[in-house]
């Protein structure tokens, strides 16, 4: 530790785990991949890495609507390898064989589409096999798939495929199995044989995942903490116009308030936090609201529940202290970013992200070497503790980022890099990991008389609402919840019926439809996303047993822009 510093620097890292409901209504097909996609890299290696490190700490935030599709993955998988049971997941069962590979041209090309789904120089590029199997359909340019070659490939061909893009999927930490090592080092077919073994691979991650995250806050090395059930933004559920603050001039949607907003926002807390301690054993005492989405009446609600703590992002601290009559910019301003506030008199306390350190994990270390990333980023942490002095001990740094999107933009799935990361912060005589309830005890909260609402992306809801395309697929969801009140007021529904209905409103609550539209996004994540909100709304008005309004026939936006990250991830600031 540096003579001049007498106290370690506090240093949260806060990884969020969250996929929205893919599955078409609330028994259907799933009708995206990337909630067992991801568990078999991202969830494992996650976890791996904490194991490997017994000295790291962290908060691991998961959404119960991811927890629930983890669980119900698992059972398929069981019941698979037990009986030979079909999944609820298309591409595993065309893996598995349960389907046949199809005849029809355009359904082949889907299947290519599906496997060309991934960061080809980090996760495609480096399997010759992987590769030769794509080239073999690819135009010359290795951008299109040809589909005159389809015809001729044989179902083999597409099992390979299949298999190699599963393969490739499975994180750095089940890489190192001698079974997966051997299907590694495989070059030929993939038969029936084979495939069983692959799945059986991804069956054995699933049924210990959540376990391994429970041992883990069970002796203390993580704190577990939530969000509100379908991930949906709270603040504009309560508020609409709470969009303003940061946003003073953006058109909102046609329709001006969500109808009973509060209340449904109070229901995703409360099947949250109900759902939380089903699959993980405890009770939350912090609440990361979806999207970093704040304000008063959100932090209110959370209060309500007995949450001690929440977070959002530096832009959302800045408008607030500009809002409250403090000084934004400059030395002194700077340094209460790294410390717990309390907005008004509400019990809730706040921890605001630094935008720069965690956007340099999400995105720039990516193409670094891992030790100099590692290095670097203890050196900003090492600039920070001096400059902050004396004040070290009293002060935490919250670096608050996606746990699952970023690392296949790194090589081995950022194996090298967190590995480099945690030992190096682990060792560090300059900083000491805590988690957000430890940093309550160790760090006096400063006061922040007024909080502007907005978000953990540019300090706003930019991302959505206020883009012509986001205020139309609110005033979708609006006229539904109007079309919801009128019948659930009629009390033609049982109690069963009722909970059905809410969960099925709760999931087209969610925020991902509402990121995903606008233009500067890649038109086939855009296209997926419309389709499955609009399918989610028309099943809806099924089960209310109204019409289906025609616009829910219509697509919403087109996309095409080029976001980087493929438009899964932002950074902080603008």
């Amino acid at each position: 530790m540096p003579a001049d510093q007498t106290m370690p620097l506090n240093l949260v890292l806060c990884w969020h785990m969250h996929q929205p409901w893919y599955r078409e209504s609330q028994e259907g097909n799933y009708h995206l991949p990337w909630v067992y996609l991801h568990a078999l890299k991202d969830y494992s290696d996650m976890a791996a890495h904490l194991e490997a490190h017994p000295q790291m700490r962290c908060v691991v935030n998961f959404t119960p609507v991811l927890l629930e599709q983890l669980d119900d993955y698992g059972v398929q998988f069981r019941r698979h390898l037990a009986d030979g049971r079909r999944f609820s997941e298309p591409l595993l069962n065309l893996l598995a064989g349960v389907e046949p590979i199809p005849e029809d041209i355009e359904q082949r090309a889907d299947i290519v589409r599906a496997c060309k789904r991934a960061n080809a120089p980090m996760m495609i590029d480096v399997y010759p096999m992987f590769r030769e199997l794509l080239g073999m359909v690819e135009t010359s340019d290795g951008k299109d798939i040809d589909e005159r070659l389809l015809a001729y490939m044989s179902d083999q061909y597409f099992l390979d495929l299949l298999s190699w893009y599963h393969i490739a999927w499975l994180g750095h930490s089940l890489k190192q199995l001698p079974h997966v090592k051997a299907l590694l080092k495989r070059t030929e077919v993939f038969d029936r044989e084979a495939r069983h073994d692959l799945l059986t691979v991804m069956s054995d991650t699933f049924d210990n995942l959540l376990e391994r995250y429970r041992k883990l806050a069970k002796k203390g090395q993580i704190e577990l903490s939530m969000t509100p059930y379908g991930h949906p933004i709270v603040p504009l559920l309560i508020d609409m116009q709470a969009m303003h603050c940061a946003m003073p001039e953006a058109q909102g949607p046609g329709m001006q308030q969500y109808p009973d907003g509060l209340e449904r926002a109070r229901w995703h807390m409360r099947e949250g936090v109900r759902i939380f301690e089903h699959y993980l054993g405890c009770r939350p005492t912090g609440v990361w609201l979806s999207e970093g989405g704040v304000s008063d009446p959100a932090l209110q609600l959370l209060g309500e529940f007995g949450i001690k703590w929440s977070a959002s992002g530096e832009g959302v601290w800045g408008n607030s202290r500009f809002l409250s009559g403090l000084e934004s910019q400059g030395e002194k301003a700077r340094r209460s970013l790294f410390c717990a506030h309390q907005v008004g008199e509400l019990d809730t306390l706040m921890f605001f992200r630094d935008d720069g350190l965690s956007d340099m994990i999400g995105f720039d270390y990516q193409s670094w070497d891992a030790n100099d990333a590692a290095a670097d980023f203890h050196q900003h942490l090492q600039n920070i503790a001096h400059y902050l002095d004396a004040e070290c001990g009293q002060s935490v740094v919250s670096v608050i980022l996606d746990g699952e999107n970023a690392w296949e933009y790194y090589p081995d799935n950022a194996y090298h890099f967190l590995g480099a990361l945690y030992e190096r912060l682990a060792d560090s005589e300059l900083v000491n990991t805590v988690t957000f309830s430890e940093a309550i005890e160790l760090c006096a909260p400063h006061k922040l008389p007024s909080l502007c609402p907005g978000s953990w992306v540019y300090g706003s809801f930019s991302t959505w609402v206020g883009d012509a395309d986001k205020n139309h697929a609110w005033d979708l969801l609006i006229r539904a919840k109007q079309t919801y009140d009128k019948v659930m007021r009629t009390g033609r529904f049982d109690a069963a019926g009722v909970e059905r209905l809410e969960r099925q409103l709760a999931i087209c609550e969610g925020s991902d439809w509402f990121w995903w539209f606008g233009d500067y996004n890649p038109s086939d994540s855009v296209n997926d996303f419309d389709r499955l909100y609009r399918q989610q709304l028309r099943h809806l008005y099924e089960m209310l047993g109204e019409p289906i309004p025609p616009e829910l026939d219509r697509p919403i936006s087109a996309g095409g822009g080029d976001a980087e990250n493929s438009g899964t991830m932002r950074r902080g600031h603008g």
